[in-house]
């Protein structure tokens, strides 16, 4: 691969950069614990305004700062603020309606808010309640308690649906009338509410198992209907309690039988519902799907079972007739599309088959009609469109794969323009028609600043500046951002802390973060937070690292990856660490892996297929063999185990565990209903059996990853890890101890 075409980040000067960080560290002072886990003063870094979104062009959406100062997190109540002065408002302002709320029902907490921001929703003992802010005052609209899930309102505000028992509802606001749009379902049927696989993989955890789609004039309700008969049940076991109970979830493994999923349109006051005419009995999937702006159509993404081929499929509203828009058919696998953005007669949509995410125009009737971005680089969002000025506003990692930046360009391919600065990566907010926007930037180095600037880039005002004025007082160590070559010439983008005061005498620990999953990336030139300070300051050198299929080398790289997933990862991070043995002050007999998930994944595969490079590991909540995972994520990069049995033999963590030494931590929540506990159990009992020594913590009760206490046990016993085996001191008890977790937990 050309170093130069991929532009990972800077090749790392070591000489340069020892020197630096000697010199670096002279005089100045060191963190206290406190300091990064307290937030105690002097703080290095203070909070910036935490925007939320856009009213209009201009005005944007912020949130106010509770009380207690600056210094304190975002979470009171939100304010407008106007572009061209600075000045700011209460933003819905919804305090001045309390007199009239029930007792027990928060005004600032709503279940739903119409488009319009003018009707809000409310629950309280599973009934619905309804202010509506013009009118004033807020009445209930339901009046039989229930569970209603994932309440949502129509485009005018009319209507409001949502599932209940498996069915789809609708009431009418006007005069409270309740439809319900379908009446079959049960424990393996669902109407407008996601099966597991839909949830986790293809609609996205923040649909929170929504599942049915508003016409943009409210008068229809387009939804999934699931049957999950088929589909084995894995059983989720609850220690709570004395007897303990059993939770099922259908979940299909690799190879195993999918749902069944019927596409239906109802009307929204009730009636016959419309089936699209897709073959009920094929094996396949389908993705998010949209409405056309005139609502004429819907437009639903359909996937093959070997997920090669996508279709874009115009269904009918009035009768369930097909009409293929868009078909896209790729060697290794395809990606679903985001929800495409219409523009005056076509849409616009990214994908990858040209070997690079980009953007493309098509015609209503679904023919091309402009590429507008190619190129050796990846299109990561398209964020809006100007219609006036024939463009649209997108993100890419087109200066450097580790940097992201904010680009015009024109509905015709041409003009193409950067609009942020420097070389820094960008995180930004833009208008609805891309008039303004909001970006936080910043490096490796450098704490995030933040600025408003205009449609062509110009800056308007600074906004925010994270970095305090005791930051340079402060050595927290240096990081560089760099690229480690490997013998068949890829740039693999890399990112390592060196302690404060480093010595070049001395030999260190090493402790590389990874995820490592196709076409997802660790390392990026952006601020990684303070607390990575802390193990530096005690002696760790911190790394992360990027193999070939992270998606820094387009799809060729990614691709790699099919039929042999463990592969291409083990290998590249194999060679990071071949290389970090080549530097006088790493000690190769202390060289750490940390990840969850697929992370936790590689974490378990360095212990045992990459034991020779790695000595410790931390393994959170992984899986072990894709047998045990779910069959849409497997299937794209595996195929089924009855086709790929070589692949699934040699990417299991299993087939490697006789070659393990070392010492690796394996952690596991007990119900994790995403990848089983059944995973870590596996390892655990192959381990046992061969007499080998490991750790293992396991966390009743919780699911794939979790919050509160326990994280902060988590976290403690994880740096009690690195601190026994890495740091070989005595675990500091009663620093940690209560300290609350970070901004960010690195692990």
């Amino acid at each position: 691969m050309n170093a130069l075409a991929v532009r990972p980040g800077r090749a790392l000067p070591l000489v340069l950069m020892l020197a630096a960080s000697i010199a670096a560290g002279g005089a100045k002072k060191r963190l206290t614990f406190d300091q990064v886990f307290r937030n105690a003063s002097p703080r290095l870094t203070e909070p910036l305004p935490a925007v939320t979104g856009w009213a209009d062009d201009d005005h944007f959406i912020q949130q106010r700062r509770r009380e207690g100062g600056p210094g304190g997190p975002p979470g009171g109540a939100e304010e407008i603020v106007d572009v061209h002065s600075g000045k700011s408002a209460p933003w819905r302002d919804l305090e001045k309606f309390r007199a009239g709320f029930p007792e027990g029902i928060d005004p600032a907490r709503p279940v739903a808010v119409d488009a319009r921001g003018r009707e809000y929703l409310y629950e309280k003992e599973g009934l619905l309640y309804l202010l509506d802010t013009v009118r004033g005052g807020i009445a209930q609209i339901t009046h039989e308690r229930a569970e209603r899930k994932n309440p949502e309102f129509s485009p005018g505000g009319d209507y409001l649906a949502y599932t209940q028992d498996h069915d789809l509802y609708s009431v009418r606001i006007a005069d409270g009338r309740v439809a319900r749009l379908t009446h079959d379902g049960s424990d393996v049927v669902y109407s407008g509410w996601a099966s597991w696989l839909y949830y986790e993989e293809i609609l996205g955890r923040p649909s929170r198992y929504r599942a049915f789609w508003w016409s943009p004039d409210g008068s229809r309700i387009a939804f999934f209907r699931f049957d999950d008969a088929r589909v084995p049940a894995y059983p989720l076991f609850s220690s709570a309690g004395v007897t303990g109970r059993t939770e099922e979830t259908r979940y299909p493994r690799a190879g195993d039988p999918n749902p069944r999923v019927r596409v239906g349109i109802a009307p929204a006051a009730g009636g016959t519902t419309v089936w699209a005419a897709f073959d009920t009995g094929a094996d396949c999937y389908y993705g998010t799907p949209c409405w056309t702006p005139d609502g004429g159509a819907l437009w639903v993404q359909w996937m093959n079972r070997a997920q090669d081929t996508l279709r874009i499929v115009a269904v009918d509203p009035r009768s369930g007739g097909l009409r293929t828009v868009y078909e896209e058919t790729q060697p290794s696998w395809v990606e679903w599309l985001r929800v495409p953005l219409f523009v005056r007669g076509g849409f616009l949509i990214r994908t990858d088959r040209d070997g690079w995410m980009h953007i493309e125009r098509h015609d209503m009737a679904g023919r091309l009609a402009a590429r507008l971005t190619q190129g050796a680089w990846s299109v990561t969002e398209m964020l809006a469109v100007d219609e006036s000025a024939g463009s649209v506003f997108f993100t890419a990692r087109k200066e450097a794969t580790t940097r992201t930046d904010l680009y015009r360009v024109g509905l015709d391919g041409r003009g193409l323009r950067r609009l942020t600065f420097g070389p820094w990566t960008h995180t930004v907010s833009v208008s609805p028609h891309g008039k303004y926007f909001v970006t936080t930037y910043s490096d490796v180095r450098t704490p995030p600043r933040m600025s408003l600037l205009d449609g062509e880039g110009s800056v308007v005002r600074a906004l925010g500046d994270a970095k305090s004025d005791a930051f340079d007082d402060y050595d927290i160590g240096r990081t560089e951002l760099f690229a480690i070559r490997t013998p068949d010439g890829y740039e693999l983008p890399a990112v390592l802390t060196l302690p404060p005061g480093f010595d070049s005498t001395a030999r260190y620990p090493v402790l590389i973060s990874v995820y490592g999953g196709p076409n997802s990336s660790s390392v990026a030139d952006g601020w990684r937070g303070i607390e990575p300070a802390w193990l530096a300051g005690e002696g760790l050198i911190q790394m992360s690292v990027d193999h070939r299929g992270s998606g820094h080398f387009g799809k060729a790289g990614v691709a790699l990856m099919k039929g042999k997933l463990g592969t291409w990862e083990m290998n590249d991070y194999c060679e990071a660490v071949r290389w970090l043995r080549r530097l006088p002050f790493i000690d190769s007999t202390r060289v750490c892996i940390t990840g969850g998930s697929y992370g936790g994944y590689v974490t378990c595969l360095a212990l045992t297929r990459g034991a020779d490079f790695f000595t410790h590991g931390n393994a959170l909540y992984s899986v072990t063999d894709w047998r045990l995972y779910d069959s849409h994520y497997v299937e794209r990069y595996m195929g089924t185990p009855a086709e790929n049995p070589a692949g699934y033999a040699g990417a299991s963590v299993l087939t490697y565990a006789p070659r393990y030494h070392g010492m690796l931590r394996i952690v596991h929540g007990t119900m994790d209903d995403n990848v089983h506990m059944q995973n870590s159990l596996q390892l655990v009992d192959t381990l046992e059996v061969l007499g080998r020594h490991f750790e293992f913590m396991a966390y009743p009760l919780e699911r794939h990853g979790w919050g509160g206490a326990k994280a902060v046990h988590l976290r403690n016993e994880s740096y009690r890890f690195y601190y026994t085996y890495l740091l070989r001191k005595e675990f500091p008890e009663r620093l940690f101890e209560n300290a609350p977790l970070g901004g960010r937990r690195r692990m």
